[in-house]
């Protein structure tokens, strides 16, 4: 428990996702806003639970609070998108989502992501310009869409947070709380007008985890069927109403 004040008292966040999502980045960030003050909700693009991963391992399931269609910007002080390999994909197909993402930056509302959700910015449109940094494997997309890709444990950029991933938690958990409390950042915002270069290497987290890992159960095996049947029957339930919710995606730029 924090013995500091609750700096986040009154604070509103949203946290995004989508089955799929790296565990670790939505429960340990969620538990330090919320020991913080702050009021949590889970936003996800269909009502019940969503599936967390462990890597390639299905994890625990979390409930959902509120479905993208249900909230506007208006309603948060603040969002926060985890990442993991199959949330963020998911996410940056769902024009709801979009239009959600990018309302929140319209409203200068602090918008904090880890890892791979950074690709997110690149299907919003929201990507030129911007310094971030992200999971290496999204590097190319974020340059490509016209950010400037850095290759920092954190990285601050006006209302935006950004963390390459799991490995960098607890510096993104360090910067989190005061990002969304509104406190001004420590020292010179990064003004690098390039971006870092690529990895000579493919980047050594995710494979030490699946080095050590064993070899995935019948269970675990069924549950990754599972979760990939669901998300694709509940797709097709869900595609219409959302058009019909949403009308036409805006033009991205």
């Amino acid at each position: 428990m924090m013995n500091g004040p609750r700096t986040l008292d009154g604070k509103r966040i949203a946290v995004l996702a989508a089955d799929g999502f790296e565990k670790v980045e939505l429960t340990a960030p969620v538990a330090a806003l919320r020991d913080a003050g702050a009021k949590v909700a889970v936003v996800a693009l269909h009502p019940g639970r969503i599936r967390g991963m462990n890597v390639h391992q299905p994890s625990d399931l979390v409930p959902v609070d509120k479905t993208v269609n249900e909230v506007s910007a208006a309603d948060f002080d603040g969002l926060l998108i985890p990442g993991g390999y199959i949330s963020p994909d998911l996410l940056r197909q769902s024009a709801l989502a979009r239009a959600f993402v990018r309302a929140m930056n319209e409203l200068g509302k602090p918008v904090a992501l880890m890892s791979q959700a950074a690709a997110i910015l690149t299907s919003a449109g929201l990507a030129a310009s911007r310094r971030l940094t992200s999971w290496p494997g999204t590097r190319d997309d974020l340059v490509n869409a016209g950010a400037i890709w850095l290759n920092q444990e954190v990285v601050r950029d006006g209302n935006w947070l950004s963390s390459r991933g799991a490995q960098d938690l607890a510096p993104f958990i360090r910067d989190l709380i005061p990002f969304f409390a509104g406190e001004q950042a420590h020292g010179a915002a990064p003004d690098k007008a390039l971006s870092d270069p690529q990895l000579e290497e493919p980047s050594g987290t995710p494979g030490q985890s699946l080095h050590w890992l064993s070899t995935p159960s019948v269970g675990a095996m069924l549950g990754l069927a599972l979760l990939g049947v669901g998300v694709v029957a509940a797709n097709r339930g869900r595609r219409k109403k959302q058009e019909q919710i949403a009308g036409p995606d805006r033009p991205e730029t």
